[in-house]
């Protein structure tokens, strides 16, 4: 009886063995079968009570099976070993000879990318590039600029008023006041920069943007000479020809002014929310300076008159890039960023 119980054991414990998909169950045949209390231990204290000839034959078969059973449970032990040295292995592995990692690459915001190549436009077409402070004051953001203190852009809404009279900067047009202060005619500049509006943020407005505004202040200036300049600008942005319109704007630095759209390179015109559903996208802003803006400045409009626009920067690297919000451009989400 004792024979067919070792067989028995011997099948079963090296089926478990087999199986055992840890080390840890594998410990537990082991204790089982071969522990201090396991089933060989007891079927061992059983030997004294037999007869002396199949008490020899049963131990010799209980030793046959211990053994057998200590090789089988030493290899599967053997087997999990390897496997997690090569799991090891396959994490800890190092090329030596690859380059060292250094830093990760960055690259430049949509944003400056588009002011950069405007920049190099304007500098090969003889523009001076200026700057300004962004704090600024009442006078340089508003009085010269010939906007009348009931003007609707001087209300709470539109501007952030600070203390001793001063402002957020609501646009970059302060710089060519101080430029036209500065530099005496003919002159051509651009300014670009950051500007604040106390705005409600929607997916094409934001309370703080970037805009580039250009003078150009010479002797008969016309608006031919706008028209021009603004499609260069655009053809060299979008590198093709896109569609636009100039209608009729009201502006009080500029007589006439214009309004230039750009048919919505997002939606292709059907509507979308960044072209508030109408398919065009109010771009650039423009007209002949107003000569009271150039009085204001020590400019006689007598001898000197001029162009200028008003771009926005970052309504422009949405159309480049196909941007449907702008919140993205000041999210700091570099998945946003890696894009560019």
């Amino acid at each position: 009886m004792l024979d067919a119980t070792l067989s028995q054991l011997d099948r079963e414990a090296r089926a478990r063995i087999a199986g055992a998909a840890t080390p840890e169950e594998l410990e537990a045949v082991r204790v089982e079968a071969l522990g201090r209390k396991g089933t060989l231990a007891q079927i061992s204290k059983q030997l004294g009570g037999l007869p002396a000839e199949e008490r020899a034959r049963v131990g010799k078969l209980l030793n046959a099976v211990k053994q057998a059973l200590e090789e089988a449970l030493q290899a599967r032990k053997a087997q999990f070993e390897k496997e997690a040295l090569a799991a090891r292995l396959d994490s800890e592995w190092l090329d030596l000879s690859l380059p060292a990692p250094g830093p990760r690459p960055g690259s430049l915001h949509p944003v400056t990318q588009i002011q950069a190549e405007i920049e190099d436009l304007f500098t090969s077409l003889g523009f001076a590039v200026l700057d300004g402070p962004e704090v600024e004051t009442e006078y340089h953001n508003f009085d010269a600029l010939n906007t009348p203190p009931e003007h609707p852009a001087r209300d709470m809404q539109d501007t952030f008023w600070l203390v001793d009279g001063h402002v957020l900067r609501t646009h970059t047009s302060p710089v060519q006041v101080r430029g036209m202060e500065t530099l005496k005619p003919p002159l051509r500049m651009i300014a670009p920069g950051r500007v604040f509006r106390n705005e409600e943020v929607d997916a094409s407005h934001e309370h703080t943007f970037y805009q580039l505004e250009g003078m150009m202040i010479d002797r008969e200036v016309s608006v031919a000479h706008v028209i021009y300049f603004m499609k260069t600008l655009l053809k060299g942005i979008f590198r093709r020809e896109v569609t636009v319109r100039l209608r009729p704007g009201y502006f009080p630095f500029v007589e006439p002014g214009f309004e230039l759209d750009i048919h919505c390179l997002i939606c292709g015109g059907a509507g979308c929310p960044v072209c508030k559903q109408g398919g065009w996208v109010e771009l650039l802003p423009c007209g002949l300076v107003h000569p009271n803006v150039l009085r204001t400045s020590g400019i006689d409009p007598e001898e000197w008159n001029g162009f200028a626009f008003g771009l926005g920067l970052t309504r422009l690297a949405m159309m480049r890039y196909g941007i449907d919000d702008i919140r993205w451009f000041q999210s700091g989400d570099l998945r946003f960023l890696k894009q560019f």
